[in-house]
């Protein structure tokens, strides 16, 4: 059977994550500090939640940084929501925050004034929002385009390498919503509270191998 690790750095909303990938049989899940656990690991989830400059000095005390570039290289990996914008250069939260940099971009703020056809936009950008598939990859097999899944975020990602974008949304501004990059692949919204659509993409990450 194999293993999937999902990585504990307190800071996500790992249960939920982990329920729903042993919903899908997705193998042996595990919630994990361990390392060598992870490294072991036959798949690999980095959710997240919260503020950014938390994540990264925890990330950082940890070594997860170095250990997330390491094992996103060889197996399929899932970064989520904060996991994702952790994968950026930069975040423009808390003053301005390095990040771990495997993906090229920054993380920008929405706004406290976002408008869009004169109506105001509330910020975080919280509930159910299309996915353009921007490009074809396994993760979206069985998903159709423009399929709606849930964010939660104050904070969107401006890419910094187009041809990495597999999925744009809108709100008031464009923004990746999906990236993906050899066996890496990450996403702002969350498939775990995203029902049919965000579970079919955890059962597609689950049998993926790897490769696009």
């Amino acid at each position: 059977m194999q293993t999937v690790a999902v990585i504990d750095y307190g800071m996500g909303n790992l249960h939920s994550v982990a329920k729903a990938l042993e919903h899908v049989g997705a193998g042996k899940v595990l919630i994990t500090s361990d390392a060598d656990v992870i490294r072991e690991a036959d798949r690999v989830v980095f959710p997240g939640v919260g503020a950014i400059r938390d994540c990264m000095a925890e990330i950082r005390r940890l070594g997860f940084d170095s250990l997330v570039r390491e094992v996103s290289q060889d197996r399929p990996f899932l970064g989520i929501c904060v996991g994702m914008q952790a994968l950026l250069d930069s975040s423009e939260e808390n003053d301005g925050v390095d990040c771990i940099g495997l993906f090229p971009g920054a993380v920008k703020f929405f706004g406290k004034d976002l408008h869009e056809d004169g109506e105001h936009l509330k910020v975080p950008h919280m509930g159910w929002n299309e996915v353009k598939q921007t490009i074809a990859h396994p993760l979206w097999h069985n998903i159709s385009d423009l399929a709606r899944f849930y964010f939660v975020h104050s904070y969107y990602i401006a890419a910094g390498n187009a041809r990495q974008v597999v999925g744009g949304g809108h709100y008031g501004v464009d923004f990746a919503a999906a990236l993906a990059d050899g066996s890496r692949f990450a996403v702002q919204f969350h498939p775990e509270k995203s029902h049919t659509h965000g579970l079919q993409l955890l059962q597609n990450f689950a049998a993926w191998d790897g490769r696009w």
